[in-house]
């Protein structure tokens, strides 16, 4: 008896989430709760970042984090991204894109 092949057996919702920040992409769980959890720990983690360890390098990847199941969130993520992007292309000269 053979097995099934578990890439067509498996659902589309349990595979793994990915996030692009720029150039960079983060593989995320596939459980919602269990990606909601790492986003508000990360966020709570950077508001510690005084102390060792922690930072607050934390907060932006919690919003990232959470940004794949709140749509408002989202939204916030990319007009921030937006305004970088336009922020570094007006330091260098170059032609904003709207």
């Amino acid at each position: 008896m053979t097995r099934p092949d578990t890439s067509e057996t498996q659902t589309p919702s349990r595979k793994s989430r990915k996030v692009r920040f720029g150039k960079y992409e983060i593989a995320l769980p596939a459980s919602r709760v269990a990606r909601i959890l790492l986003g508000v720990g990360l966020i709570i983690g950077g508001l510690l970042g005084f102390l060792p360890v922690l930072g607050f390098w934390m907060v932006p990847l919690g919003v990232i984090v959470l940004s794949v199941d709140f749509a408002i969130i989202r939204y916030l993520r990319q007009k921030g991204e937006k305004l970088v992007r336009n922020g570094v292309s007006r330091i260098n000269g170059k032609k904003e894109r709207t």
